[in-house]
């Protein structure tokens, strides 16, 4: 950093003791973010946004289909279901609470129907209640995240689920355990 930097950062603090920023810093700092490797699910993955909010289906949206991504959008559970049965996507993002249906019970129904069982589901909820409600019963959702969320967060959760084909996954799925988790949902 050079001596220029080093000054305008000592005598350039805001209001809560952090230094701004010199122009050359924050650009460093952008290229650090956006020069680590991040592993990216195949082009043309197929996602389906269920959420009643059309602020966050237009985000999520956005955010995915700038990374290649191919999206459906569904504003309430049962549309949701009926899309993730026809279409099979390749992950599903799943608000927690919606119009009607909500979303712990559209998880159910999507983890014991074999068409959408093997589809990895994120659940999304801002309300705090849910949040806490879902940690407490992990019913088969494969990650969750909190809303307001940033694209490195949305990112970092699909890149946890890809596998060697770079298509979302549901970790620990497979076969076998389908069959033996039927038996414990249907019995």
């Amino acid at each position: 950093m050079g001596y220029f930097s080093k000054i305008y950062g000592l005598f350039n603090k805001s209001a809560s003791g952090q230094a701004f920023q010199s122009p050359e810093h924050v650009h460093l700092n952008q290229l650090e973010r956006r020069g680590s490797m991040r592993l990216d699910a195949r082009k043309g993955t197929n996602a389906l946004i269920v959420d009643d909010s059309p602020t966050i289906v237009f985000a999520l949206k956005k955010m995915l289909e700038s990374s290649g991504y191919n999206t459906l959008q569904a504003l309430n559970a049962e549309q949701g279901i009926e899309l993730a049965r026809a279409e099979h996507p390749d992950i599903i993002f799943l608000d927690i609470v919606l119009p009607g249906m909500n979303g712990f019970t559209a998880l159910r129904l999507l983890r014991r129907d074999p068409v959408t069982q093997p589809i990895p589901i994120i659940m999304m909820s801002s309300n705090e209640q849910a949040t806490e409600q879902f940690f407490g019963s992990r019913i088969g959702a494969d990650d969750f995240m909190k809303k307001p969320f940033s694209r490195l967060e949305v990112f970092a959760r699909i890149e946890r689920l890809l596998g060697e084909d770079l298509l979302p996954h549901r970790s620990g799925w497979d076969m076998q355990t389908a069959v033996a988790g039927r038996a414990d949902v249907t019995g």
